[in-house]
């Protein structure tokens, strides 16, 4: 039984508000509350809600988000992953190159590996989180299909033999629907779809590799109790914007390979766009002070748009300073409450 709130309802408070929280990506840096590692916590359901957990006791953050890892889905397929301690997982290899292959290539059940493990990080960190709403997160289509053939092979195998990825992006497609479908059971209030790879795509391109895909995922599992928010943060999205605003998100989420301002000119009013700190440059590697001029600037260019929220620009990264989290935070505060 969905019990959730109206999730459309929070969209129209939040674009109503004048002065507006943030929701960066933020989850893995949740290793160094915990004193954990990262190797830790991609294995520990528990520990994953802890953080999640921790990071809302200590941030005004809009929203809980999940953690971002992106390996999650092509380990199910049978993809090898590169687990260390301190670094989000990574793909290794590939496990589709021919056609026959894509054809034989087995959709797995949901549960296997480890998600059934990240579905039970949801379930307990809603039973934990009770005063905003809390968001999974998943691959998206294309981007799957990519760690599945391999990354540059996908970019060739669009001109060379589409059918190839084709066949891929169907049982990409069908499994995260079950994912999905799975996370809203446990109680999720929305999902984030990653799909960056399709950030490197030309419009046509875009528009027949991951559009029609996202598009069906969103028309199956987005409803007032459950958002999709779509991520993107390669360079091309604002030349392929078309395409993106058709998947039919009510949220869509940029990197700072962008101009966000520019951005925001394209989306439409009744939708939310997020943006776009940059994780490593300023999160990461950067100062209290650098962060604070960074935040204070995006948002004296976007906050005119009642649509616009400000956020990271992709996952931050575990080892992120937590006083430059805590600064970006400050710096919000200080925009809106002077």
């Amino acid at each position: 039984m969905n019990t959730q709130k109206n999730m459309y309802t929070w969209l129209e408070d939040l674009k109503d508000s004048k002065v507006k929280k943030s929701m960066p990506i933020l989850s893995f840096p949740s290793v160094q509350l915990m004193n954990c590692s990262v190797k830790e916590l991609i294995f520990s359901s528990d520990s994953q809600a802890n953080g999640m957990k921790l990071i809302a006791d200590r941030t005004p953050s809009l929203a809980s988000v999940s953690l971002m890892d992106l390996s999650v889905e092509a380990e199910c397929f049978g993809s090898e992953i590169n687990i260390s301690e301190d670094e989000v997982p990574t793909v290794i290899g590939h496990v589709v190159s021919t056609l026959e292959e894509a054809e034989q290539l087995r959709v797995p059940s949901v549960g296997e590996k480890r998600t059934g493990l990240y579905i039970e990080a949801i379930r307990k960190a809603k039973a934990l989180i009770k005063d905003r709403p809390v968001f999974a997160g998943v691959i998206g289509s294309f981007s799957l299909a990519g760690r599945l053939v391999d990354v540059t092979e996908a970019l060739v195998y669009c001109y060379t033999d589409p059918d190839v990825l084709h066949c891929v992006l169907e049982k990409a497609t069908e499994f995260l629907i079950a994912y999905i479908s799975e996370y809203k059971k446990a109680g999720a209030d929305g999902v984030v779809i990653a799909e960056p790879l399709t950030g490197l795509l030309s419009p046509d391109l875009a528009q027949e590799f991951s559009e029609p895909y996202i598009r069906r995922i969103v028309e199956t599992v987005q409803d007032e109790n459950f958002l999709v928010i779509y991520h993107n943060c390669g360079n091309t999205t604002v030349q392929i914007i078309d395409s993106i605003l058709r998947t039919g998100a009510k949220v869509f989420h940029f990197g700072n390979a962008i101009d966000m301002a520019e951005m925001m000119k394209h989306i439409p009013e009744d939708v939310v766009a997020m943006g776009n700190i940059d994780p490593v440059g300023q999160f990461r590697n950067g100062t209290p002070e650098s962060i604070r001029t960074a935040t204070l600037s995006l948002l004296e260019k976007c906050s005119k748009y009642p649509n616009f929220v400000i956020s990271s620009g992709c996952d931050i990264p575990p080892l992120s300073k937590w006083e430059n989290i805590d600064a970006y935070y400050k710096a919000i505060d200080e925009f809106y409450n002077g």
